[in-house]
């Protein structure tokens, strides 16, 4: 085994950094390479991936909302955050094809079956949100407005931080500097 399995292996199963190194990994597995698989698919107009990312997505998703529910239970077991990050590689390994097999044998079945009623539902929800957007429009723009203030204050800390400007010292504080009291001393003389 190579050095950077090892200390891979050595850090991902150590009881110290395992859980931040996990939950990272599972991020990374989870969302950020699929992001740039689906941004290909899509760039390349690739159906045959464009469908995969698809079906990814939607049993990701499903998963994220029973997770947030279960996430307080199950997160609290042994090994919870290693078997997420297997399963999330698992959806993903072509070999396994394992979103195809989840949408096919159970999300798929689950929504035909409550189609209309969930069709009713999502209605329902986005006459509503429609509602809110119209009602409150103002407060929108208004947030809108501090939004993009606050993101442009960001932005120029971020640029300062990035590109420090060498400041002028600022003598009222320090006082005199030593070649200035030097040439006093000379001109008293």
């Amino acid at each position: 085994m190579d050095l950077t399995s090892e200390m891979g292996l050595k850090l991902l199963f150590s009881p110290i950094s395992s859980h931040i190194v996990v939950r990272t990994a599972c991020c990374t597995v989870g969302t950020v390479l699929p992001i740039y698989s689906t941004f290909k698919a899509v760039e390349n107009n690739d159906q045959n991936e464009q469908q995969k990312w698809l079906l990814y997505w939607t049993v990701y998703g499903s998963f994220s909302v029973a997770e947030v529910f279960a996430d307080k239970i199950i997160s609290w077991f042994p090994l919870y955050y290693h078997a997420k990050f297997a399963f999330l590689v698992w959806l993903q390994l072509p070999s396994a094809n394992g979103a195809r097999h989840l949408y096919m044998s159970h999300l798929r079945p689950f929504l035909v079956r409550h189609q209309a009623r969930l069709d009713q539902i999502s209605e329902y929800i986005y006459n509503e949100m429609s509602k809110i957007i119209s009602a409150h429009r103002a407060e929108i723009q208004f947030a809108k407005a501090l939004f993009l203030k606050l993101m442009s204050s960001v932005s120029q800390i971020v640029w300062d931080l990035i590109h420090p400007v060498q400041r002028q010292p600022n003598h009222l504080i320090e006082g005199p500097r030593q070649a200035d009291s030097d040439t006093e001393s000379d001109n008293e003389n």
